[in-house]
């Protein structure tokens, strides 16, 4: 028996330099204030109040969840422990404000993350590993889970405010990369028009919606106020949803930018609605985040996101040090000159082996880019967090491969594609569907044969991992 008392940080720290500047301080003032009492000790990676339960403060901020203890009878609530949380409690509410979360429950105790989380954090940040990972993901079924999804709500993420950005999407509990984490129809879809016309007719969708709808839409951020607010706000918000037309979505519209995101977007025409998948293994309390300028370098997208939205934008790859952010526009730069070497019909007509050591080249650079996702489940196949990237170059060295009538390095590089495209997209998605059926009949894509003949083989014929080894079947798929 007892009561829990504590607080979380949410949504949870990540490692960009606003939220490391803020973590220091609040580190410093926490160490500042306790230098003198000998119950809260300076350890390498963490503090540590040796009260209670013996709660723990990391010093690198992306690790901190909790702060906390169980109190045993009424008796407690003045021991020192009790001192600890409400005045570290206060300090954190300086700094951070509504992201803190007091709560304190009886015998049981149900904050926002998980206690599995929770416990692993604490575990891996005393041990002194800096690694900010998940080792058990949502499960609706799972009764034992002490996600808040299963008390009452299935949804994987939260509306929530956001420091500095106004309302965002917060995952509710760790989400396993490829996970569809949120599906919506469109409130309604306008055409491409000029702004005076967008205005009258944006006005004309709205007349037939309720009026929790209109407000859902007029509640949204507008970056282009004034006698045209109502196309402002299309121009603010509005997603590609077909040729020449996009859709306004209560939910997904309150999704915030990230030039390194976490999710992506697309268009399902097949359900008619926009979904959103999970590019990587996302975090209870992490910022669900889409990018709204991919590909460009921070020259060019800084500018636009400041032209388009009216912010600055401090993501974790703006907030880079100058160094690293140069070395990420260089490959990002070096990514777009390779998709436009691909592109060339020409070059795939007259020197298709070109093409193929782009696409090559292409996966190697963007496998840099996206370090921290290169991991061992990706293999040779790219990174799960460029998986829109991945599965569209795999698609380009399908086409040269089918050109020329190979179809055994088709089918390969069909199948790779189509795993990408079944992570950032789903299963149900008309492309995906494409893709795999593509992959099971390597004839049946459109260029094939289209320049010649002279790759030929059958679907069938390519050499088994068993006998040349991985590094052997990639040198026969590139043909190296």
């Amino acid at each position: 028996m007892g009561v829990y008392v504590g607080f979380d940080m949410v949504p949870r720290l990540g490692p960009g330099e606003d939220d490391t500047r803020t973590w220091i301080l609040f580190i410093a003032a926490v160490k500042e204030y306790y230098k003198n009492d000998e119950q809260v000790k300076v350890k390498d990676h963490h503090l540590r109040f040796e009260a209670g339960d013996g709660p723990v403060l990391p010093l690198y901020g992306p690790q901190f969840l909790r702060f906390s203890s169980k109190i045993v009878g009424q008796g407690d609530a003045n021991t020192p422990v009790v001192d600890y949380i409400r005045r570290v409690h206060l300090y954190a509410v300086h700094l951070y404000e509504s992201r803190i979360r007091f709560w304190e429950a009886e015998n049981d105790a149900h904050g926002f993350y998980d206690w599995r989380d929770v416990h692993e954090a604490s575990r891996n940040f005393c041990e002194g590993n800096s690694r900010v990972t998940a080792s058990h993901f949502a499960n609706t079924n799972d009764e034992n889970s002490d996600y808040p999804m299963n008390r009452g709500n299935s949804n994987l993420y939260e509306t929530l405010e956001i420091p500095a950005k106004g309302k965002g999407l917060v995952a509710r509990c760790n989400i396993k990369r490829g996970t569809r984490i949120l599906s919506e129809k469109p409130l309604f879809v306008v055409q491409n028009v000029k702004t005076d016309t967008l205005n009258i007719n944006v006005a004309a969708k709205l007349k037939p919606l309720s009026r929790e709808q209109q407000s859902k839409f007029l509640s949204l951020h507008n970056n282009f106020p004034g006698k045209r607010a109502l196309a402002g706000l299309v121009h603010t918000n509005a997603l590609p949803c077909g040729p020449d037309q996009c859709g306004i979505y209560p939910e997904i519209c309150r999704i915030n930018n990230s030039c390194r995101p976490n999710c992506y977007h697309s268009w399902n025409e097949a359900v008619g609605q926009e979904t959103i998948h999970a590019l990587r293994d996302i975090l209870a309390g992490e910022e669900l985040t889409i990018s709204y300028r991919p590909g460009s370098s921070s020259s060019v997208r800084q500018p636009e996101l400041k032209a388009g939205f009216g912010f600055d934008c401090k993501c974790e790859l703006c907030s880079l040090p100058a160094a690293e952010l140069a070395a990420s526009d260089a490959r990002l730069r070096k990514i777009a000159s390779l998709d436009e070497q691909i592109a060339n019909p020409g070059a795939m007509i007259a020197r298709p082996l070109s093409v193929l050591r782009a696409c090559r080249e292409f996966l190697r650079v963007v496998r840099e880019e996206y370090p921290d996702n290169n991991d061992a489940a990706a293999g040779n196949e790219g990174p799960a967090a460029a998986a829109p990237l991945v599965s569209r170059v795999y698609c380009d060295a399908m086409q040269v491969a089918a050109a020329h009538g190979d179809q055994a390095r088709a089918r390969v590089f069909a199948e790779r594609g189509y795993r990408a495209r079944l992570e950032c997209e789903g299963e149900d998605s008309p492309d995906t569907r494409q893709a795999k059926r593509l992959m099971q009949e390597p004839s049946a894509i459109p260029s094939f044969g289209q320049c010649g003949m002279k790759w030929r083989t059958s679907k069938t014929a390519q050499p088994g991992k068993e006998a040349i080894g991985e590094e052997g079947f990639e040198k026969w798929l590139w043909r190296l």
